[in-house]
């Protein structure tokens, strides 16, 4: 029986960083020597807090308009819901700037969050009934998110069944 002798991994190159020195002489510490590196990356994600979103759904502008109309025999619902947030108005409460750059965010960070266009889904829908007088069935929603100034919109388009 033969026994491979156990194989060591060359030791990783120092990470030295050669800069000259400064004007008075003194020169930066090379980096220290890289023995074993991280296996896993870390990145910081921005997302808005739950408590402003409930200030935020809490305080927005809900306008709603829709009607039946005959498609094909059938009545169809055809409808749309907007949401607007003006952020100047929640400026008292909230840390941030409640500039357009901090709607433009917004905006973006609405726009790309699944439990948040849940939760604009079913606001929309329970207005489309409200407007309705009853459930819809068979609803196909489209929302779109933007930002004009401090203030996002977001709108939503409502079909369904009524």
């Amino acid at each position: 029986m033969m026994v491979k002798p156990k194989v060591t991994p060359p030791p990783l190159p120092a990470m030295r960083v050669l800069r000259r020195p400064a004007a008075g002489g003194v020169g930066l510490r090379p980096l220290a020597r890289v023995e074993r590196i991280a296996l896993f990356e870390r990145e910081v994600r921005e997302r808005p807090s739950r408590a402003a979103l409930e200030l935020v759904f809490r305080k927005a502008e809900v306008m709603s308009e829709g009607q039946k109309s005959p498609r094909n025999g059938r009545p169809v619902f055809f409808g749309s819901t907007m949401l607007t947030i003006d952020l100047e108005a929640l400026a008292p409460l909230l840390r941030e700037s409640c500039d357009a750059g901090t709607a433009r965010r917004l905006a973006a960070l609405l726009s790309n969050d699944p439990a948040i266009a849940s939760r604009v889904k079913t606001i929309a829908t329970l207005e489309a009934a409200r407007l309705a007088g009853g459930r819809l069935t068979s609803i196909a929603l489209e929302v779109k998110v933007s930002a004009r100034g401090a203030r996002v919109f977001i709108d939503v388009d409502v079909e369904g069944t009524p």
